[in-house]
């Protein structure tokens, strides 16, 4: 037995904890099942801390394997632990008692059930006869029984398909007799195999069906223990403190088992080098033994069943055993019982984590390896993948062989496999034979090239490492690299010498120098945080694509100079951002990750057109999910989410941001973009504490990636909802560190991130309003030179709340009115509504309840027609709030004394927490002030309030 810590609910099991616990409630008996390392037992530990928190007492009971071979061993140690929990005193894990009956727990028992279990625990010799079954049963019931009586009990059965027949019986029984004091979870790991597994015949079973159950099916719920989600999987990671930006690619590693995720998780983190987007996960270690523990368990006709299913395309039972294992359903089906794949009704096969497919075949030799190719070129009834099975068969190059798969590459292509087409393009390059050393290069460029547009950055580095170990010609390894910085997503720190051979080997090649210097200018901004020299190096390729007649390249370009341009605050932005338009009617790119189209969208969204931004976005958008690349349909819904958060409908935000976090895992990107814009619609439409969860992933997932611009955009998000969570001090720290981020990158517009105001808001809590105005009064003349007309209203509604602590309570609500009815007029509601609880608590501190009350109704239906549901809520929770103050503070005080109106909400919290006893030191520590800032703010409360002392201040703060 051990005594369960207190733990929080696992990462991703808060709702499956709630149903455990609401099984517990109305049953008393609860199954956990699950396949192993899917986290049934921290679920349950969960269970028992929360338990123990209640007061109850928690038996563990965990059973080795080796004790089902030992009659009655689970039993005998179950009573050892009620006897050493009745022993126990003290806090922590109990104490072993002297012995058993020397404990006193079972001084109660008539001799014959006393007896009985002495014999069960080794504590008095066993008859030749054994001992008396019957009274071992009523003796095990009564220890139970006895033990509620002290409170209730939770037994937690840690492993119940190794309790011995005996036991089982046992515990059945006493289970069956227990009050409804004694509650009971039991963890089970399904056991698919049995002890001879022969394909021929039934899948395994006891001979009594309920020989190890510890009561009948009807008695208890089942609760399957699902694998994580991609995103839990990432909060899985950040719990751990492992590398999250690789979340969407360890998720399929583990398919959501947090053990294999957390082994794989932890052999990135022990790599010797960072592991790169574009490089092969590294899955040694711990990670491919758990793996192989795993495939271990099944026997050797499932295992060679598995690994033919591995080794295809599309497996089906239908298909393996046409390859030649003829019970591929028996074996399958054993191997889904053991969590190793699901199969669907069709009878296709789906491994349930990618970590198994490729250890099958890591492990397995190069003949088992050809023999299984061979027999699946035989039947697979598509000539894509015939093709693609006999070039895996054979180690031999063969240029007729490759010739046929490279067509097979253009074949898949234009059926719109991407994937399949650049995997095929690289098989076909590596089955070209030496003496083609030409032919071999020119499709390892164009294996390269097809793995960037399928987003396939492991075949595109693949590819290239090939390359570049070959006498390859400039030309061919510039294109080499700019496939691989092409699938690098954010993921552009490391490769700083990629880009340097690259413009080493564009010397004298216009064309290529000039889209070597696009992959530099992204690179500038991204990862180095240099919009100046960004535009630098766009100015340079537009110009030299120009000279080229490559108008694709000079549109791209073009594009990124206008974003720089509008980042730094030039005038020019719109007029290039024309010209590129301009060059992307004449020429539309494949892609639009840098295009025109999107910049155009997102600068309406600056300017705060947003329902232009979002109609164009709306016949976008279906265009790309239909002919675009992941990351252009990643963009775009991130940018429909952005925009939803500010104009509504905030669910529509949700699930687009949503959408785009998905797609962002799946393809193995680093999700801090897609993390930003979902705790922007979090903040809009969710939750304000998921916002938060999320704005934190963010910033640790750019941080670990090196970028510069989604760091700057997750912490402003982060300080936003912290200021609206009433948590001023970390807000002011996180947008401080904004401040500092956007001024080293030179960034001049305000209207890219609008953390100017919210700055100020934090700056005004704080009692810094002179360092609040000097902010809006810099912020403001930018703006209006740039005609950032909503930049200037968002300054308006902080200026507003300035003027209301210095007392002019009349201007700011004068203000407030006309901020809020020009963002209404702009069409942002949910600033509209934002300016409106500012005005309710303002007209509360000018003591007219009737107006307040008003601007938050007011405010209510703009939230309610929005769908912003905690903006909802906070409109709700206004009336107990004060002038200035953030959500959760108390206007109740200075409602009943007006005198206190002239406290800036600083003053009063430092007031409030004064009176409640606090001392200077502490109340510095609380409110992250020094010790002479708070002596000279109290100092300044005495003299506003007249008093003299804290006694006098408790007084005057009393109602």
């Amino acid at each position: 037995m051990t005594t369960a810590p207190h733990r929080a609910a696992p990462v991703g099991r808060e709702e499956l904890l709630g149903r455990l616990e609401r099984a517990l409630h109305a049953r008393g008996r609860a199954l956990l099942t699950g396949p192993a390392g899917v986290g049934k037992t921290e679920l349950a530990l969960a269970e028992a801390g929360r338990a123990e928190a209640r007061g109850e007492t928690v038996l563990w009971l965990a059973p080795l394997p080796s004790d089902r071979d030992i009659p009655g061993a689970a039993a005998a140690a179950l009573v050892a632990s009620v006897a050493a929990t009745v022993s126990s005193t003290g806090p922590g894990p109990a104490a072993p008692a002297p012995g058993i009956l020397a404990s006193g727990v079972f001084d109660e028992l008539p001799g014959p059930q006393r007896t009985a279990v002495a014999m069960l625990c080794r504590e008095a010799p066993i008859d030749a006869g054994g001992w008396d079954p019957i009274a071992l049963r009523l003796g095990i019931a009564r220890i139970l029984r006895a033990l509620t009586c002290h409170g209730p009990v939770l037994l937690v059965v840690d492993g119940v398909q190794h309790v011995d027949a005996d036991s089982a019986d046992l515990l059945r029984f006493a289970l069956h007799l227990a009050p409804p004091a004694l509650r009971v979870v039991a963890v089970e790991t399904p056991e698919p195999y049995g002890e001879a597994y022969e394909p021929y015949r039934e899948p395994y079973r006891s001979e009594d069906p309920h020989a190890t159950h510890l009561w009948v099916p009807s008695e208890a719920d089942v609760l399957l223990v699902p694998p994580l989600a991609a995103d839990e999987i990432a909060e899985l990671l950040i719990h751990h403190r492992l590398p999250s930006r690789m979340a969407g690619r360890i998720h399929r590693a583990s398919g959501g088992n947090p053990r294999l995720a957390l082994a794989v998780g932890r052999s990135l983190a022990d790599a010797r080098t960072p592991v790169h987007h574009a490089e092969a996960l590294t899955l040694s270690g711990r990670a491919r033994d758990l793996a192989r523990q795993l495939l271990g368990a099944a026997p050797a006709a499932v295992r060679e069943t598995l690994l033919l299913a591995a080794l295809a395309l599309r497996p089906s039972a239908t298909l393996v055993r046409r390859a030649g294992r003829p019970n591929a359903e028996a074996d399958l089906a054993a191997a889904e019982r053991a969590g190793l794949v699901s199969l669907a009704e069709d009878g296709s096969v789906r491994f349930t984590a990618g970590l198994l497919p490729s250890t099958l075949v890591h492990d397995a030799c190069w003949a088992e390896r050809s023999a299984g190719h061979a027999a699946l070129a035989e039947v697979v009834d598509d000539p894509v993948e015939a093709v693609r099975h006999r070039a895996l068969a054979t180690d031999c190059p063969d240029e007729e062989l490759a010739a046929e798969v490279a067509a097979a590459a253009d074949l898949a292509r234009r059926r719109g496999n991407s994937a399949l087409a650049a995997e095929l393009a690289l098989l076909a390059a590596e089955s070209t034979p030496g003496r083609h050393g030409g032919r071999r290069l020119t499709r390892l460029v164009d294996a390269a090239e097809e793995a960037a547009r399928a987003a396939r950055a492991d075949l595109a580095m693949r590819a290239a490492t090939d390359l570049l170990a070959r006498d390859a010609v400039p030309a061919d390894r510039v294109r080499a690299r700019l496939a691989v910085l092409d699938t690098a997503g954010q993921g552009l720190t490391g490769l700083d010498e990629m880009y340097v051979h690259a413009m080493e080997d564009s010397e004298g090649n216009t064309a290529l120098r000039a889209a070597v210097q696009l992959r530099l200018a992204v690179k500038y901004v991204l990862a180095d945080g240099d919009p100046e020299r960004s535009r630098t190096a766009a100015v340079e390729s537009a110009a030299l694509a120009a000279s080229m007649g490559d108008p694709r390249t000079a549109a791209q370009a073009l594009t990124v100079q206008a974003r720089m341009e509008r980042a730094l605050g030039s005038p020019d932005a719109e007029a290039v951002l024309a010209q590129a338009r301009a060059l992307e009617l004449a020429e539309r790119p494949l892609g639009i990750r840098n295009a025109a189209q999107i910049l155009t969208i997102r600068h309406a969204l600056f300017d705060g057109r947003l329902a232009e931004a979002r109609d164009e976005l709306g016949a976008l958008l279906p265009l790309v999910q239909r002919r675009g690349s992941v990351e252009d349909a990643i963009e775009l819904l991130s940018t429909l989410a952005e925009i939803e958060s500010r104009i509504g409908p905030c669910g529509a935000a949700l699930a687009h941001a949503g959408q785009s976090l998905a797609l962002t895992l799946e393809a193995g990107l680093s999700p801090g973009p897609a993390w930003y814009a979902l705790a922007l619609a979090e903040t809009a439409g969710g939750s304000f504490a998921r916002a938060a969860s999320y704005a934190r992933r963010s910033v640790q997932a750019s941080e670990e990636e090196g970028d510069r611009v989604f760091l700057s955009r997750s912490r402003y998000a982060l300080g936003r909802v912290q200021l609206i969570n009433g948590d001023v001090a970390a807000a002011l720290e996180t947008l401080r560190r904004v401040q500092a981020d956007e001024r080293a990158q030179s960034n001049v517009d305000p209207s890219m991130l609008r953390w100017h105001e919210e700055l100020a808001e934090a700056l005004l809590a704080q009692d810094a309003a002179d360092e609040a105005l000097a902010l809006l009064a810099e912020v403001r003349p930018v703006a209006e030179r740039l005609g950032r007309s909503t930049v200037l209203l968002g300054c308006d509604r902080a200026y507003a709340l300035c003027l209301a602590a210095e007392g002019r309570t009349d201007e700011a609500a004068e203000l407030l009115t006309r901020t809020a009815d020009s963002f209404g007029r702009t069409g942002l509601p949910l600033e509209r509504g934002r300016a409106l609880i500012a005005l309710a608590r303002v007209e509360r501190r000018r003591r007219r309840r009737s107006a307040a009350q008003s601007a938050l109704q007011t405010a209510a239906e703009v939230f309610e027609r929005a769908g912003a549901a905690p903006w909802l809520a906070l409109a709700g929770e206004t009336p107990a709030a004060g002038a200035g103050d953030g959500p959760g503070s108390a206007s109740g005080v200075e409602d009943a004394l007006p005198a206190l109106s002239s406290l800036t909400e600083g003053e009063l919290r430092l007031a409030r927490l004064v009176c409640q006893g606090a001392s200077n030191q502490e109340a510095a520590a609380k409110l992250y002030l020094s010790v002479k800032t708070v002596e000279a703010r109290l100092t300044r409360i005495y003299q506003k309030l007249d008093v003299r002392s804290r006694a006098q201040l408790a007084t005057a703060l009393r109602p």
